[in-house]
């Protein structure tokens, strides 16, 4: 088996080709998501990643567009990732394009002239996941940086020449911080300037932390009508 399942891609995504260079994701703490838990985190090694390349070269040999899985390759070291862009492009004549799921706190790791260099290499969209601009929803969903660090971590990327596409999730606060969740999102997302922004709807996930939250009472959701007010709010 070539992935490590399960594996996750963007809906924009649909079309790709998905190279799994990293397994997991480095953080793996948010209260919501259950994407990664089942499994342990690791950078597959260069070898690995060569191999998964000419598998997926043998099946999509004139694939334009490539997804980098899983949920934080810019946690590998800047020169790793940039060798394994130079191959992509070697490999795939017709490549267009390269994109990835990018942490806020991988993208505060890496100093701009390291951002500079893997988006000259070829990565040139990222995915991510702002989910909340409320200090409160953010410390209560355990995204791991503040809503300032977020900023940061969007505008490094937009000055690297990175296309960013961003996510917020609809309802994440609950009732109680509905309203901190909608105005301070707002805030940091226009802070940020991302060139896409999509708003999810929370689902709740069996095994989360989230989940158990609800059962016990502690977060109370919204209905579909709460939701409709607290996007257009």
């Amino acid at each position: 088996m070539v992935y490590v399942a399960p594996l996750y891609r963007p809906p924009s995504e649909a079309s790709s080709l998905i190279l799994q260079v990293t397994i997991g994701c480095s953080h793996n703490q948010c209260t919501f998501c259950y994407m990664y838990k089942t499994k342990k985190y690791r950078i597959k090694s260069l070898e690995e990643i060569k191999q998964h390349i000419q598998w997926g070269k043998s099946i999509y040999p004139h694939a334009r567009r490539i997804f980098l899985a899983d949920g934080n390759v810019l946690s590998m070291p800047t020169q790793d990732l940039i060798d394994v862009l130079h191959i992509l492009f070697e490999e795939f004549p017709y490549l267009e394009r390269v994109t990835a799921y990018a942490g806020p706190k991988d993208l505060l790791a890496k100093s701009d002239e390291e951002l500079a260099q893997i988006r000259r290499a070829g990565l040139s969209m990222l995915y991510l996941g702002v989910e909340s601009g409320s200090p409160k929803v953010l410390a209560n969903i355990q995204k791991g940086v503040s809503p300032e660090e977020m900023i940061l971590a969007g505008q490094k990327a937009r000055q690297a020449g990175f296309i960013l596409s961003c996510t917020v999730i609809l309802g994440i606060g609950g009732k109680e911080l509905t309203a901190d969740h909608a105005v301070e999102t707002a805030k940091v997302i226009s802070a940020m300037q991302p060139h896409y922004l999509g708003a999810l709807t929370l689902m709740i996930e069996e095994k989360t932390k989230l989940k158990a939250q609800i059962e016990s009472g502690e977060f109370q959701l919204l209905n579909p009508l709460e939701v409709i007010d607290e996007l257009i709010m």
